[in-house]
């Protein structure tokens, strides 16, 4: 099973991409509650040069809520991450497959929700 939802763009640029993506979470009921520039902290702590790659933490508050209320510890997994990279021929997007994530987590109910998470951030995927 892929952990992640893909999605690769070609003759676009990087802030392009991320203010897309950005947007169209939001259009999906996500926040992005943090951001890792992995570039600028790679170069800062250890003054080495590499693509650009940004980790966006993505959290829909209702889903997020309903988790939460399910299984309270689930909290160690959120949010859900979605990461812009500078790669060869473009950049990909890959946001977290929360079903893939949630299995080390042995609930059905909180499968159901992780699922109707996916079907939300596939959507927003999509849209980008």
């Amino acid at each position: 099973m892929s952990y992640t939802i893909n999605r690769m763009f070609k003759d676009h640029t990087f802030d392009d991409i991320d203010s897309r993506t950005r947007a169209a979470l939001v259009d999906h009921g996500f926040g992005v509650l943090t951001e890792i520039d992995v570039q600028a902290t790679m170069k800062k702590k250890l003054d080495i040069d590499m693509p650009q790659y940004r980790i966006l933490g993505a959290c829909n508050p209702k889903m997020a809520l309903q988790a939460i209320g399910i299984e309270p510890r689930v909290g160690a997994m959120l949010p859900c991450n979605v990461i812009l990279r500078e790669v060869e021929g473009g950049i990909e997007l890959s946001a977290i497959d929360p079903v893939a994530s949630m299995q080390a987590i042995e609930n059905a109910e909180l499968t159901a929700v992780a699922g109707q998470v996916r079907d939300l951030l596939t959507k927003a995927v999509e849209a980008i």
